[in-house]
Formats: C-alpha cells, structure tokens, sequence
C-alpha cells in the first residue's frame, strides 16, 4: 500500500512540475514575484519539518541574538527566496542574451574575466544562497559554459525536467555520483565548472571539517582538490534577490591559495568568503537544508536538533585541531 501511495505521488509531483514547466514562463515578472511570495509563505506555514530545521539552524548558528518571532520571519523570507528561485528557473527560457540584463545587475565581472584568464579554465564557487540556480544561469549569458554539479531528486521522474532546463543556457549538469572525476576531465580539457561549497555531504565521501557560523561542518572538498590537481582558479559567485524579481550577481576576487595549503584550508578560504554575506543578510540562505548533520562527540556547543556524532567526522575534526596547533614547521 505505501509503494502505491509512493508511486502515485511521484506521478503528481512529476505532474504539476510538468505542468509548471509549461504556464511559468507565460506568466510576468510581477507575477512570477507574487506567487513565489504566496508559495513561500505558505511553505513557511505547512511545511513543518522544514520549518523545525530551519528555525533549529538559526539558533544553533546565531544563538539568542533573535527573538522566536524574529526567527520566524527569516525562515518565511527564507522559504520565499526559495520559491523565487524555483519559480525563476522555470520562467528562465524567456531570458536571452539581449534581455537579461533588465533582470539581472552583474558586479564586477571585468575582474571576473581577468581572474578566468585567457583560457577560460576556473571553478566558479558560489552557496545556497538567493537565486543559486541563476548564478549558473548568468555565468552561460556571459559566456562560460560550464559542468554543474546537481543533486538528484528523490523522486527520479522530476530530474530529466530540471536537466532541461538548466541545459537551456550551455551547461551540462553533472550528478553528484562520481562527480568529482567528471570535473577534473572538463578541467584537464580547459573547460570551467561550477560547484555549492556549501554542499553538505557524509563523511565518508570525499569531504573535509570546516567552521561554518563557529560549527563544525562536513563539506564537499571537490573545490580544494580539482584546485590541486588542476591549478585552475577558484572564483567566488553568488546572487541575491533584489525587489520586483530582479537579482544582483556578484562576482568576487578569486580565492588565494598558498602552494601548501591543505584541502580544509581551500574550503574554509571558500566558506570564509560567503559567510560575512550571510551574517549580514541571512534571509536569502536555505536555512530549511540540513547544513549541520554530523558533530564532533563530546561538543559543548548547541548544534541543531538533527546533528548526530559519527565516528569518522569526529576523527576528521580531531585531526584538524591537532594540525591547527601543530608547530610551523611541523
């Protein structure tokens, strides 16, 4: 009864995003603003252990700085953002290189094509933030096309509409499955990439321990190691929401490396970026994913609700403090 039930409902799902896929982009700006406003909020309202996550993260990442209403507020524009972004992305195949800029404000984006060089060859680096699927979406109308790293659905007949779109402006979208060999071939071969260095993963896939709001944290380091094996630059991205649908694309200095930096120290550099952006205006974030999902045993710190100590994630922070502390020339 429950695989039918589950059956089913993949087929609505797949039904109504087919469907969305298809009246989105008829519909106007305003419009596209106004229904992604009401979905929000109303996801906001129904959605509760999204919202049980999100509110979790804020008081883990920020402590009592915020009242619970406070809290509440920044979750709903959180959810907000998102159906923005999810709307957008449909509404998408009405952009073309004669027209985006109505829509779209790209900062520094001379210093971005200094930072790729001649070659074209870079790992743009950017986070879960405002509008992230049009970050990818800017990088093609200015004229990098890129391999972008996906997560698929838990519903699989949602991915191939997704995929379509997202191909729409260059871009080929890499699974997360064996992603991080795809990457280093399109590299090798002068090509550029884009991957959320925000991307929780579990400690044992190719990952690393770093700080995120004074938490530990188990991320991706697939920009850390294509970095070392490449040599190509990491170069920071990402674009938040401006009033009436448009967004602002922000395009900052490339990450600097030392010659002997470690994996973790590439991915703190990366975080370190976009945290300030976040501290400063955290509403646009995904506060409903579980950015927080392992922590180190014995932590006196408040992690959110769903945390949970894994043997493999503590030896990784372990090993981190001991290099932290470790003498120079060690």
């Amino acid at each position: 009864m429950r695989s039918q039930w589950k059956r089913l409902r993949y087929r609505l799902e797949w039904l109504g995003l087919l469907m969305a896929a298809k009246v989105v982009p008829l519909l106007s700006r305003r419009a596209c603003f106004h229904l992604a406003q009401m979905f929000g909020a109303l996801a906001a309202i129904f959605d509760r252990p999204g919202r049980k996550v999100a509110l979790s993260n804020l008081e883990a990442a920020f402590g009592d700085r915020w009242s619970i209403s406070e809290r509440s507020k920044i979750v709903r524009r959180s959810y907000q953002t998102f159906a923005r972004s999810m709307i957008d992305l449909f509404w998408a195949p009405r952009l073309t290189k004669e027209n985006f800029w109505r829509y779209i404000d790209i900062e520094n984006l001379e210093q971005f094509h200094r930072d790729a060089g001649p070659g074209k060859t870079f790992i743009a680096a950017s986070m879960h933030y405002g509008n992230f699927e049009w970050t990818s979406l800017a990088l093609g109308f200015v004229g990098y096309s890129a391999e972008v790293v996906t997560q698929e659905f838990k519903n699989p007949l949602l991915d191939p509409i997704f995929e379509k779109v997202r191909k729409r402006f260059g871009h080929n979208v890499v699974p997360r499955k064996g992603a991080i060999v795809r990457l280093y071939k399109t590299l090798r071969r002068g090509g550029c990439v884009a991957v959320l260095v925000d991307l929780t993963v579990h400690p044992r896939q190719p990952s690393v321990a770093i700080d995120c709001f004074g938490l530990k944290t188990c991320v991706t380091m697939a920009p850390a190691w294509l970095h070392e094996k490449t040599g190509a630059p990491i170069l920071p991205a990402h674009c938040e929401p401006l009033p009436n649908g448009r967004y602002r694309f922000i395009c900052h200095p490339k990450i600097q490396v030392r010659p002997d930096a470690t994996d973790e120290e590439i991915a703190q550099a990366c975080w370190d970026l976009f945290e300030p952006i976040v501290r400063k205006n955290p509403a646009p974030w995904l506060w409903m994913y579980k950015l927080w999902r392992y922590k180190p045993t014995g932590t006196k710190r408040l992690y959110p609700f769903y945390a949970h100590p894994h043997p493999r994630f503590g030896r990784m922070v372990a090993a981190s403090r001991k290099n932290a502390t470790a003498p120079a020339d060690s």
